[in-house]
């Protein structure tokens, strides 16, 4: 299929199902990012940024935000449930880079799981003993990937129905963490005169981008949204301004009540651990419990989509359609298959590793969304030099990040560029084999 050249018409562009409003919007992006990301990455993005923390979830937010406008532009010219997978489609056409950019996608989706069930098995371990092995660690992550799969193949609907009600609890509890520690924050351990260097704040800035990256799920609505090139870019802006208020609170607050070396000893489970001084054994208990809730219900979900998105690849001729075959209940060989691979990648790194690989993955993932609308601006109406500094900053921050993770796990870069090389040499290869093409993902189409 080549890209459309052609205006999508203003039927197409205008109005949707009318089944998603904004309140509703701004809830599924706020629940993309505020998920298992804040729990999991804040030890790692601290002994990066050390206390300077809170700048470096600043900065992140800015290079956010820029992608947000990218988005907002290309959701609502380009309204479908495919969010990037239809944006990559239409920017690029039918061809192997399209195809290998929306399996590369699919395997950071993976990613991002297997850091969702690492941290699940850091916090699920603070009720085992203080000092767990990592054996514990990774057979509790292992065990929380194997029963929200059973859970999947079930019905999501066991936890799809309650989804709503645990992003607003992790949010009124992130919320009520924020208000009160706030006012015990010492303010000498946020003194600038113990700020790192520029390059580790922008190393930190890297590694937490996976906490933000969540704010795509907004345009994969925009075809059950009533007026989608209205609502989508306000559902968009709103959400991520949001969460960047919540997170800069939530850095301050950890980083105003624990010092370094104490958040480096608790690493895997950061964010109950600062909730100590200031809520006692109860504070580390609540945020514990929400870490959980929060990580369990990220996995459920990104194992859904995910293998919904493996599914409908394989559906439309991307993979084998042996993928898209059911083998026992609800559970497709596309879901065991992901599930399979998640346990893979936890095995074989830490959660800084994976932290690092699932950010790099999605800032290559953000920048190429970014690339390919600089190929449609007259469709979208965009203004380039906002897309052109979008493209620029999850460029640089790519940079920054590989430069890092280089430096601190190198088996982590080495194995995203063979990930995002089997992507691209896998859609070629089957190309080769099938003759297969890409089928259209617009409004008729459900991703």
């Amino acid at each position: 299929m080549s890209t459309d050249s052609t205006k999508p018409s203003p039927a197409a562009t205008a109005s949707g199902s009318g089944q998603i409003g904004l309140a509703a919007a701004v809830s599924i992006g706020i629940g993309g990012m505020v998920g298992a990301g804040i729990f999991s990455i804040l030890g790692v993005v601290a002994q990066a940024s050390h206390n300077a923390m809170w700048l470096a979830f600043a900065i992140g937010g800015v290079v956010a935000l820029l992608s947000t406008y990218s988005y907002a532009k290309l959701g609502a010219t380009f309204p479908s449930a495919g969010g990037a997978v239809h944006f990559l489609v239409k920017s690029f056409g039918d061809g192997i880079f399209a195809g290998g950019l929306n399996l590369f996608m699919w395997l950071g989706y993976i990613i991002s799981l297997a850091l969702y069930a690492t941290a699940f098995g850091g916090y699920a371990a603070t009720f085992v003993t203080t000092t767990p092995s990592p054996l514990l660690l990774k057979s509790l992550a292992v065990a929380s990937v194997a029963v929200l799969t059973l859970v999947n193949a079930f019905g999501a609907q066991l936890m799809g129905r309650s989804e709503t009600a645990i992003v607003a609890i992790k949010v009124a509890i992130l919320i009520l963490f924020a208000a009160v520690g706030l006012f015990f924050v010492k303010p000498a351990n946020l003194s600038p005169a113990l700020w790192p260097g520029t390059e580790s704040i922008l190393f930190g800035a890297g590694v937490l981008f996976i906490g933000y990256e969540g704010f795509g799920l907004v345009t994969n609505a925009a075809g059950d949204m009533r007026n989608p090139r209205k609502l989508l870019p306000q559902a968009l802006y709103t959400s991520v301004i949001l969460v960047i208020a919540l997170y800069l609170a939530v850095s301050v607050t950890v980083s105003g009540n624990l010092t370094d070396a104490e958040i480096e000893r608790a690493k895997d489970y950061a964010l109950a651990q600062a909730a100590r001084p200031f809520l006692g054994e109860f504070g580390f208990r609540l945020i514990a419990i929400a870490a959980l809730f929060s990580t369990a219900s990220a996995i459920n979900a990104t194992l859904f989509g995910s293998a919904n998105v493996c599914y409908m690849i394989a559906r439309d001729g991307e993979l084998p359609r042996d993928l898209s075959r059911t083998e026992w209940r609800g559970a497709t060989n596309g879901l065991l298959l992901t599930a399979a691979l998640v346990v893979v990648v936890m095995l074989a790194f830490d959660l800084s590793g994976i932290a690092m690989m699932g950010s790099a993955a999605f800032l290559l993932i953000y920048a190429a969304v970014n690339g390919g609308h600089l190929l449609v601006l007259r469709q979208t109406g965009a203004n380039a030099v906002i897309v052109w500094l979008s493209l620029i900053t999850c460029v640089v921050m790519f940079v920054i990040l590989s430069i890092y993770t280089w430096q601190q796990q190198p088996a982590a870069i080495m194995a995203l560029v063979l990930i995002a090389a089997a992507s691209f040499i896998a859609e070629w290869a089957y190309r080769r084999l099938t003759g297969r093409v890409i089928k259209d993902l617009g409004l008729d189409r459900r991703v």
